[in-house]
């Protein structure tokens, strides 16, 4: 999901008499867009409070907006349930066929989240079916194969994305941890986990696959090495202090 999602509205859309709801909009969206979903959380509700308080004075633009905001605030505070509340009542209402896509890949990434795998296919293929195709929408497909254990069909989507774009840094760590850690092809597993963190050389998740990529290749040495940097850049993480247990045979 984009960080920094643009408005499409400007103030005449409102109306006359409606430019306080506006601003306060505005600034919500201004918040979001800087990081502070709290914030920008506290104004969205200031302006969901008057809807409450009185609907007619508010058209189905200005609330599809409202609760496309407020379903990403609550998806990057990590609230689902709330999110998709706000997300699903933008799918069915909005006529803005990139506003739905963004919503619906949304909704998908909750699924999958919440372990609604079944949910989230259902919403990716109604987009693939629609022609909107993207690296994201194929990586979320093929999370969703892999917790299922679908490690064939994960791959095919995983490739699919980097078809679309070749530098696809997610592309590549999924799918080179998943050849490496089912041993499908374990030698081509690491040479996507290697290209992955040339990308992106501080990303805890990848370096922890490129480490377990080392380790199922026999070579330990360099496995515990790159576990260990992951392991500095995110000691909290579960899996990998798992990896690095595994590895190492230390406790952490």
């Amino acid at each position: 999901m984009k960080d920094r999602l643009e408005s499409k509205i400007n103030k005449e859309e409102f109306g006359d008499g409606e430019s306080r709801n506006f601003e306060n909009l505005q600034k919500g969206i201004k918040f979001y867009n800087d990081g502070n979903r709290v914030e920008a959380l506290k104004e969205f509700f200031s302006v969901y409070k008057l809807i409450n308080d009185d609907e007619a004075k508010f058209d189905v633009l200005e609330k599809t907006e409202l609760f496309y905001y407020l379903g990403l605030c609550y998806t990057k505070l990590g609230q689902y349930e709330e999110a998709l509340t706000f997300l699903e009542q933008v799918v069915t209402t909005s006529t803005d066929i990139l506003r739905i896509y963004q919503c619906r890949i949304t909704l998908a990434y909750i699924y999958v989240l919440t372990k609604r795998v079944k949910m989230a296919e259902f919403e990716l293929n109604r987009l693939r079916s629609a022609g909107l195709e993207s690296p994201l929408l194929y990586n979320t497909l093929a999370y969703a194969a892999w917790l299922q254990k679908k490690h064939k069909t994960a791959i095919e989507l995983y490739e699919k994305s980097l078809e679309i774009d070749t530098n696809n840094a997610t592309a590549m760590n999924s799918m080179g941890y998943i050849l490496s850690d089912t041993g499908i092809d374990i030698m081509k597993g690491l040479r996507l986990c290697r290209k992955a963190v040339d990308i992106r050389p501080h990303n805890a998740a990848y370096l922890d696959s490129l480490g377990w990529a080392y380790y199922k290749s026999g070579d330990v040495k360099e496995g515990r090495t790159w576990l260990r940097r992951a392991l500095d850049l995110a000691p909290g993480e579960a899996e990998i202090q798992k990896h690095f247990r595994i590895i190492t045979g230390e406790q952490l």
